[in-house]
């Protein structure tokens, strides 16, 4: 990362996804009474005195677990303290110093970064002398705060700022969003962790693990991506903690922030209506979509096995024939390299620009073939085309009457600028503009 990292840790439950969405100033992390709730690191941008860094918010550090999940939420803590320029050690200053407090302080100590102790939920008492107790954590700088009201971050920010690497010039490179979605437990976080070929997110066999949405920076053949690995999206019927609640708004959100969108499949299991609104919101916003068969390395094989399944997921999915479809396998790594080169691609074709004239040639060969639709005697007629957007491609099409637009012509004229010019992966969007109609 070109910028300054900061790393939000500490023991569970002492508000350290309250104090990132307060920095934030967003409610990204998922905040709930209930320990543990945050698993994975996240990671969000923060601007501050005309200077930016990021911002990672981790699981508590838990010494009192040693289940897999635990375990592996206290890797992930420690990945970040490693990353981090800056820690922010987090304690909760209602019930002051804890023997876990203490085995956390040993770790950061450990790793020789500048620390600033913040002592939360000092919601009414910021001069209270009891804070001073936690100087024996053996950190110089103490910040009381509440970071649910806002009171003292200030103060903390413009400590951060102070103690971050001098600013560096430097032209941000481009960056290429993709969202990994789907059902819980087909594989998204174990994609995501082979694409980067490490343990980036937290995975298990139990669906749910992810909660938030987790940010990966990646670069893929000097092509610089932003990996995020959401949580799994169930029906609404199914969601019944509030923390899966959020999770799955999260889920939502990023899909809208993101270039391209990576549906997740499980090879042994049908694909479901749920899959087709995950990917049919990300078909509405305008995304990228690419279709992943995860799990290709449990199924029996024969010629004809990748022809059926493939009819089989075209068929659910008839309205994406555009978006790619690759069977992969996370755990093996087969054709996982081959899915991040189709990404590229579909980046290349989310920002293609065709030459008006190369349009408009094409237009009139289609006009030939199959003439506009008629309604009531008068029949549309298409006098112009010309590129106005890219991601997704956008046309404006200039015709007499734009009711007189049938969805079943329009999708002809979509499907003739695709085999003429490509457009693989991206939804292509047409604006109907009415010319020289008059006014009677």
């Amino acid at each position: 990362m070109s910028k300054p990292v900061v790393a939000i840790v500490g023991r569970p439950n002492v508000g350290k996804s309250t104090l990132f969405n307060r920095l934030v100033q967003d409610r990204w992390a998922i905040v709930e009474e209930t320990p543990g709730v945050t698993r994975d690191r996240i990671y969000r941008t923060v601007e501050w005195n005309d200077r930016s860094f990021v911002l990672v918010d981790t699981g508590g550090i838990d010494f009192g677990e040693s289940d897999l999940i635990a375990t592996q939420v206290k890797k992930q803590a420690e990945l970040a303290v490693a990353e981090a320029d800056l820690l922010l050690f987090v304690v909760d200053g209602k019930t002051g110093i804890t023997p876990q407090d203490k085995e956390v302080a040993q770790i950061l100590r450990k790793a020789q970064k500048p620390v600033l102790v913040v002592v939360n939920k000092l919601d009414n008492n910021l001069d209270s002398k009891e804070i001073y107790e936690f100087y024996e954590l053996g950190f110089e700088k103490l910040f009381p705060s509440s970071a649910l009201h806002g009171i003292g971050t200030g103060d903390l920010l413009d400590e951060v700022v102070k103690l971050l690497p001098e600013k560096t010039e430097a032209e941000e490179p481009a960056i290429i969003k993709i969202a990994v979605v789907g059902r819980p437990n087909v594989g998204k976080s174990s994609l995501v962790n082979r694409i980067i070929g490490t343990e980036r997110v937290i995975v298990s066999d139990i669906a749910g693990t992810t909660r938030d949405a987790v940010d990966t920076p990646l670069i893929w053949k000097g092509q610089h991506y932003l990996l995020v690995d959401t949580a799994g999206i169930r029906r609404r019927p199914k969601i019944a903690e509030s923390v899966e609640y959020y999770s799955v708004l999260r889920a939502m959100r990023v899909i809208e922030q993101s270039d391209i969108v990576i549906l997740v499949v499980d090879a042994n299991e049908p694909a479901t209506v749920q899959d087709q609104k995950i990917v049919g919101y990300a078909h509405d916003a305008g995304k990228g979509i690419i279709i992943a068969v995860n799990k290709w390395d449990t199924i029996k094989k024969d010629s004809q096995t990748y022809l059926e399944y493939e009819k089989e997921v075209r068929n659910h999915f008839a309205y994406l024939l555009y978006a790619p479809l690759i069977f992969i396998s996370a755990k093996t790594g087969q054709r996982v390299p081959e899915l991040m080169d189709l990404v590229q691609y579909v980046s290349e074709q989310q920002n293609r620009r065709v030459p008006t004239a190369e349009l408009n040639r094409v237009l009139e060969e289609a006009v030939l073939r199959h003439a506009p639709p008629t309604y009531k005697d008068k029949r549309l007629k298409i006098k112009y085309i010309t590129q106005v957007g890219v991601k997704p491609p956008t046309f404006a099409l200039f015709v007499n009457d734009r009711n007189l637009m049938h969805f079943s012509y329009e999708r002809y004229l979509e499907n003739q600028l695709r085999t003429a010019f490509g457009f693989e992966g991206t939804p292509i969007v047409f604006k109907l503009n009415e010319k020289d109609r008059r006014k009677k």
